[in-house]
């Protein structure tokens, strides 16, 4: 639950962003959806996403800083890139903002985005149109992982559900009561779309292709273990910004 110095700078946040500084009646139903719990994050409708507006009207995942530092050094890395052309996949792509940050940054990429919500297609289209992105440059594919995906990519993204039961105490009630399920838990252990995402990966993936993939911090024994099984061979696992382990690279 918020304090009040929290709910305060909150409050004069939405009066700004989305009043632009005028008081009116709905302000009160706002400022009743926050002190119930609800992320400010839905009550403007967006976030930004390394210089991206990414909206959230359709209630995706609230994209996350520590996803933000990751995808900021894979953007370094597509930058030193010699190929005319980039071709990348945001899968569980959600909001898209990994997508779009690329399409955003990176001029000479194409972004195929992956999900299997429709309503997240939806978002994808609104984020893409919203950070003008040229319609030549992108597809939007509905996919249960790679299920409907046939092509090979020089980079793909993944930000797959990840939370484990066990981790529940760690989740802000807030995110639990009300960001998408669907897009938070992996499973038992948190591994399940992991496991299936690794199973497949490297058969989309061109010679010399990179995958990066986030998890949680305590998975990076058993994320070692299922790449072992794979026969993922040439890997480095990063922290974040904070000090945890969050994110692997694979080079093929």
């Amino acid at each position: 639950m918020r304090n009040n110095k929290t709910l305060k700078k909150e409050i004069g946040w939405i009066l700004k962003e989305k009043y632009k500084g005028r008081l009116t009646k709905t302000i009160k139903k706002d400022i009743e959806r926050l002190k119930s719990g609800e992320p400010v994050d839905y009550l403007i409708d967006y976030v930004e996403f390394l210089g991206c507006k990414i909206d959230l009207s359709f209630q995706p995942l609230i994209p996350r800083v520590e996803t933000e530092y990751w995808v900021k050094k894979a953007l370094g890395d597509l930058k030193k890139s010699k190929k005319k052309k980039i071709s990348c996949i945001d899968i569980f792509a959600g909001s898209g903002c990994i997508g779009v940050a690329i399409l955003h940054h990176q001029e000479k990429a194409t972004v195929d985005f992956a999900d299997l919500k429709k309503k997240f297609l939806k978002q994808i289209k609104i984020n893409l149109k919203l950070n003008k992105i040229r319609p030549k440059r992108y597809r939007i594919i509905q996919s249960d992982v790679f299920c409907k995906i046939k092509d090979k990519y020089d980079y793909i993204f993944a930000n797959p559900p990840y939370i484990a039961p066990q981790r529940l105490k760690k989740v802000q009630k807030s995110v639990l009561k009300f960001e998408p399920r669907s897009s938070i838990f992996g499973g038992k252990d948190g591994l399940f779309f992991i496991k299936k995402f690794l199973k497949e990966a490297k058969e989309h993936l061109k010679k010399k292709g990179k995958i990066y993939l986030e998890f949680d911090s305590f998975q990076k024994p058993k994320i070692k273990e299922i790449l072992k099984k794979f026969h993922y061979e040439n890997y480095s696992i990063q922290k974040d910004q904070y000090g945890k382990w969050r994110y692997l690279i694979y080079e093929n």
